[in-house]
This record gives structure tokens, C-alpha cells and sequence, in this order.
């Protein structure tokens, strides 16, 4: 195996790349463009208390740039990982071979059913860094992986690649079972990825309560009952193991953690949602992998713009946004028949009054201020006109209202008179102390 690609340069990916790089074997990394500006002008550079330095590597956005590999090592997110094998495809041969160093279990199947070809190896990697900025990497604990085949064998290109890592000083470990290997780390993942997120703060603070670490041992339970029945027996302590494990990086905090403080997707669908799936299609209850999985999405997803959302903000005590199935679940007496206001339509509009009882209004607020999406066009109503009278238009023949009718939200005011308000495309409604901007002509 003389070609190594990285695909990746991340806390995870950069470190080994970057030793593998330092060690004068022929790696080259597959980067997104920031990340590959970055690396190209100034290297790749890792951060260390056991020795800093920088490496300046062959690397492209497009493999097929680079030296075709013998070997690619994925580093990157799981839920990138349909993206980057259409990125890997074209550079693929039939001797290439995949090491996967990423979290979850189903890596390594999702990759096999994609080429058809046993052509993985699977990987875990056991490492705390952080991405300080594109190219840079600070490294504090560990730095060592764990690889073995599918099937348990030391297949010669196992060999290899274990041999490629120790010739860069990292420390790997042939694993027997790797799939058994990897859903151990995967309970370590369902517990303290997301428990770091939920008490915002290193896994020290779940380590030191008994009421936490009753509930590990049920998160823990609920993981090992999955793997058992797709025939991958954990040991009946794993809970008191993953507790033991973590007791020597108490200060940490996890990757997800750090995804949800940098604003990145977290891979929770891949870790505790995937136990739940899973769970779910074998008849096995996951109630706290279920309910881990929500409560992560509710706090860290951000929150949701564009078409569709209207969004209601300014004078209030904390801004909402609502969709179109979140206004028609709103009190059945402030919906209407759009028919009663413009006539030869079928559909549904809400009343503004609905809308502006869902925040609470700052006390002195007296005016409402409705935006199109494009900026071009807003009418500012007082409060009581805005409450008496405006109506906003959101469904047509059971349908989302569409753009050539005003939509996906239309503001119309029937009975305000020469003072009416017609909005098309609206987006956002503020409230203000006082009145807002207005682009109304004087009379409609």
C-alpha cells in the first residue's frame, strides 16, 4: 500500500493524516475548499503538548487530482458519507481498500452494498482533538486506532495497514472482532456524546452522580439488547465498563459536544437514533436512546428559515417560527374559510390575532409590521387593526399556497378600508414600540 488518501482533516482525520504525512509516506488529503485553501497556504499544522508540527501534503477537492490510492482512510462525519464515496467512486479500483475511522456500526455495510466488493476495513479511533480552524488541529489525549476485518481474520492487508500506522508512531491494535469492537464504542457514544450536550459540561459532571449513573446502565442495557439480536454479544457489565474506560478522561468533552458549540450537525441519528431505528424494526423498546435522540435534535438543530417558515419576532419576549402544519393546528375559531374574503377560492387562512397570541408581546409593544421574504414590500398595522382585521392565507386546495397566488403566506386585511394591507410572500412578521416600515400607497 504505497497511496494513502485522507479523505478529511479533521480533529480525527488531520491528527492521523498529519503523523502518517510526518512519517514520509505518500499521503494525500481530499478537502473541502475551505479546509483546502487553508492547507494549501499554510500546511497542516497539529498542535500537541507531545510536540507540534506541520506537514504540507499533496491535496485537492476532486481525487482524481491526486495519486491514485492503494489505501483510503475515511475521517469524515457519517452522515457525509454517501457524498464523499460519489467523490471516491471514479479513483476506486479493485484493489483499493477503504479503513473506516468514523462513530456508528453501519459504516463499513453502507460502503460494501455501495461498491459490491469486499473492499472494507473497519476502523476505531481513539483520540481527543479539536479543530482550532481549518488545517489546524489541537491534540490533548490518546492517538491510537483499532482495525480488523469484517470476518475476524489478519488478512495480509490488515497486516499492511497496521504496519503503515506503527511506522508513523501510532499505536494500533489488530482487533479480532471488530464489530464487536465497534458497538462497545458505540455505547460509550450513546451515553456521553449526548449526555455532554444535555448537561452542558465534560463527562466528569455524568460520572459523579448515582442518579446519572443509573440511567447510563439503562442506556447501556437498551444498546445491548439491539446488538444481541443482530448476533453481537456484548459483554453483561458493558455499562460498568464504560464507566471504568472514562474514568481517565473525566475532563473531556465529546465530539458532539463540540459540534453542537461550533454549530455543526451533530451525528446523532447515527449513534443513539440508529439504536432507536433499529430497535423500533426488531421489536425492542429504546425508550432513553428515543428519547436522547429527540431531545439532541430539539437542542441542537438550529432554527429553521426560509420558504415555508414564517417568523415571528421584534417586541417579544422570545421569537417563534411556524410552519404551515404548526398555523393550521392553531384554535379551530381563529381559522377561516379564505372563501368568505376572497372570493372563488378554496382554501384556509389564520386570523393575526391566532399568530400574535403565540409569543408574548413586550408590554408597551402597539404596532405589527408584516415583511415579504424579499424585502420589498411590508405594511405596519397597529396592534388592534392587525388583531380586528388581518388574516393571513396559507392553503389552497389542500394545498401549500403557492407563489403565483402570494404564497407560501399571504397577508389580506379584509374590512380595514382605504387602509387594507395586501403582502404576498410573507416571511415575517414583527412587532414593534411604534410604527414600522410601510411600502402601502396611501390608499389600495
Amino acid at each position: 500500500m504505497k497511496q494513502i488518501l485522507m479523505v478529511g482533516a479533521g480533529s480525527v482525520g488531520g491528527f492521523f493524516g498529519a503523523q502518517l504525512a510526518k512519517a514520509n509516506l505518500s499521503v494525500s488529503f481530499l478537502l473541502r475548499p475551505k479546509t483546502l485553501a487553508a492547507v494549501k497556504q499554510n500546511g497542516l499544522t497539529i498542535r500537541s503538548a507531545s510536540g507540534s508540527f506541520t506537514v504540507h501534503p499533496p491535496a485537492a477537492s476532486d481525487p482524481r487530482e491526486l495519486a491514485k490510492p492503494d489505501l483510503i482512510i475515511l475521517s469524515v462525519k457519517a452522515y457525509d458519507l454517501d457524498e464523499v464515496l460519489t467523490q471516491i467512486e471514479p479513483v476506486m479500483t479493485e484493489r483499493t481498500v477503504i479503513l473506516t475511522l468514523q462513530n456508528g456500526v453501519d459504516t463499513e455495510d453502507r460502503i460494501v452494498a455501495r461498491f459490491q466488493r469486499d473492499c472494507v476495513v473497519g476502523g476505531i479511533a481513539f483520540i481527543y482533538s479539536k479543530i482550532v480552524e481549518p488545517g489546524v488541529i489541537d491534540h490533548y489525549k490518546r492517538g491510537a486506532v483499532s482495525v480488523g476485518e469484517l470476518m475476524g481474520h489478519h488478512s495480509a492487508r490488515v497486516l499492511a495497514i497496521a504496519d503503515l500506522f506503527k511506522q508513523a508512531g501510532i499505536p494500533c491494535q489488530l482487533a479480532d472482532d471488530i464489530r464487536r469492537s465497534k458497538w462497545e464504542k458505540m455505547c460509550w457514544n450513546c451515553v456521553f456524546n449526548p449526555l455532554t450536550v444535555l448537561i452542558d459540561d465534560k463527562v466528569a459532571k455524568a460520572l459523579d452522580h448515582p442518579e446519572m449513573l443509573r440511567v447510563i446502565h439503562q442506556i447501556v442495557g437498551e444498546i445491548v439488547a439491539v446488538a444481541a439480536t443482530v448476533k453481537v454479544p456484548l459483554a453483561a457489565d458493558m455499562a460498568d465498563k464504560v464507566v471504568r474506560w472514562t474514568q481517565e478522561i473525566r475532563d473531556i468533552h465529546t465530539s458532539m459536544y463540540d459540534d453542537w458549540k461550533a454549530g455543526r450537525q451533530t451525528e446523532i441519528d447515527y449513534l443513539n437514533g440508529y439504536v432507536a431505528k433499529l430497535g423500533r424494526e426488531l421489536g425492542i423498546p429504546t425508550p432513553l436512546n428515543d428519547m436522547l435522540t429527540a431531545v439532541i435534535k430539539t437542542i441542537t438543530e438550529k432554527d429553521r428559515t426560509g420558504p415555508g417558515i414564517l417568523r415571528i419576532e421584534g417586541a417579544v419576549v422570545q421569537p417563534v417560527s411556524l410552519d404551515r402544519a404548526a398555523i393550521a393546528a392553531l384554535p379551530a375559531e381563529q381559522q377561516l374559510d379564505i372563501s368568505t374574503v376572497m372570493p372563488g377560492m378554496q382554501g384556509k387562512g389564520i386570523r393575526l390575532k391566532a399568530l400574535l397570541d403565540v409569543p408574548a408581546l413586550a408590554i408597551k409593544a402597539d404596532h405589527v409590521t408584516i415583511h415579504s421574504g424579499d424585502g420589498k414590500y411590508s405594511a405596519s398595522l397597529t396592534l388592534e387593526q392587525a388583531k380586528s382585521f388581518g388574516v393571513l392565507v396559507y392553503e389552497l386546495d389542500g394545498a401549500p399556497l403557492p407563489e403565483s397566488k402570494g404564497g407560501p403566506f399571504r397577508l389580506v386585511t379584509p374590512g380595514l378600508g382605504d387602509l387594507c394591507a395586501n403582502v404576498k410572500g410573507v416571511a415575517r412578521i414583527e412587532v414593534t414600540v411604534g410604527t414600522g416600515v410601510d411600502t402601502r400607497p396611501k390608499k389600495c
